[in-house]
């Protein structure tokens, strides 16, 4: 998944610039990364809040088209939001060229209804929401989806037996230490009657 954005180059920095893009209706960013030189851009406001309504933006590569300048390809590394009414202040992003991203993304379950162990009475719990992963930009998926219909009550499952699209590595499971992998999913055992 892409999208296309479109930003200004910025150039005046500092807190009052920043202050006078928020009242004129545009947000501060920057775009680093990938060994190049980092370039201040300014967005607009209400597409930026619009645009962060979609959780999968997160984990999707964008392409910046900067005015007077070129096309970048970046990931979202980091937004800043004001603390009361939670607009967004400023947006780091990180150019995504041939370098290994690292980021969270988020699981979605699919099959609880169908798992044996649900059916037989098991309690279904959900002990993480999302893995830190490493893969290149090309290959960033926006969610990591875990199929539990094949869970028996009393069991669960561990990172290292989820089914990863190709490119991408779970980090915890790189420490060689089976103390890092952590369980995503378990059935209780089913109460007897």
């Amino acid at each position: 998944m892409s999208q296309n954005w479109t930003a200004n180059l910025r150039t005046e920095e500092g807190k009052g610039a920043s202050r006078r893009l928020r009242h004129a209706n545009r947000v501060p960013a920057i775009i680093y990364g990938a060994g190049k030189e980092a370039v201040s851009v300014s967005l607009l406001a209400n597409f930026v809040k619009h645009a962060f309504e979609n959780e999968a933006l997160f984990n999707t590569v964008l392409t910046i088209d900067v005015e007077g300048g070129a096309s970048e390809a970046c990931v979202v590394k980091d937004i800043q939001r004001h603390p009361a009414t939670g607009a967004v202040f400023h947006i780091d992003f990180q150019r995504a060229a041939d370098n290994i991203l690292v980021k969270k993304v988020p699981f979605t379950f699919v099959g609880q209804e169908a798992s044996a162990g649900v059916k037989a009475g098991g309690m279904m719990s959900f002990l993480q929401a999302t893995v830190e992963i490493s893969c290149l930009a090309k290959d960033l998926p926006t969610e990591i989806t875990v199929d539990v219909s094949a869970m028996e009550a009393g069991t669960s499952m561990r990172l290292s037996e989820l089914a990863m699209p190709e490119g991408v590595a779970i980090r915890a499971l790189a420490h060689g230490n089976s103390d890092y992998d952590q369980s995503v999913v378990s059935i209780s055992k089913a109460k007897a009657r």
